[in-house]
């Protein structure tokens, strides 16, 4: 059986790899995908520790199933403001996604 730090560790990482694209990528898609590393972390430990403190129910398994589907909404939503951006300003940079600028 695999230890609980092991598994922290994991998720840990995974968040702060995400962690590190949302703050760096300026690609309006890796920042997207940044964000669903990050979620990707805490379902991570959210299944983790409902495996080793509370393996008799499956609410640890629930509310990662809940947070999957609302990261792949968000993700839905948030590429098609990508694509309708796009299509205005012919880039996907956030840098160029200043549309609310006079």
């Amino acid at each position: 059986m695999i230890p609980l730090g092991h598994y922290v560790l994991l998720s840990a990482f995974l968040f702060c790899v995400g962690l590190f694209g949302v703050l760096t990528q300026r690609n309006a898609i890796r920042f997207l995908i940044s964000i669903e590393i990050m979620l990707n972390g805490a379902n991570i430990n959210l299944v983790a520790f409902n495996r080793y403190f509370g393996a008799s129910d499956a609410t640890g398994q629930v509310f990662a199933l809940f947070v999957i589907g609302v990261a792949a909404a968000a993700s839905v939503v948030g590429l098609v403001l990508v694509i309708a951006v796009y299509r205005l300003r012919k880039s996907v940079f956030i840098d160029d996604f200043n549309l609310l600028k006079w």
